[in-house]
């Protein structure tokens, strides 16, 4: 059995892989069950998205993009 600091690495590049290969709904399963098992884990780590999360606040508060017609 692998243990839970090994389930969060391999949660963590199943993510990272997700979302490099534009798989939106897996990448944000696998970041949830980063974020479940880090819950669980007495030896909690930072989030590893937050760098992302910050992008997208960032991105949110940008003026509309005009999209190709």
């Amino acid at each position: 059995m692998n243990s839970l600091k090994e389930e969060k690495q391999e949660a963590y590049e199943k993510a990272v892989d997700s979302l490099a290969r534009y798989k939106f709904m897996m990448f944000g399963y696998w970041a949830a069950i980063w974020v479940h098992l880090n819950q669980i884990d007495s030896d909690k780590a930072s989030n590893p998205f937050k760098d992302l999360v910050l992008k997208a606040r960032a991105i949110q508060h940008e003026p509309p993009r005009q999209t190709p017609q």
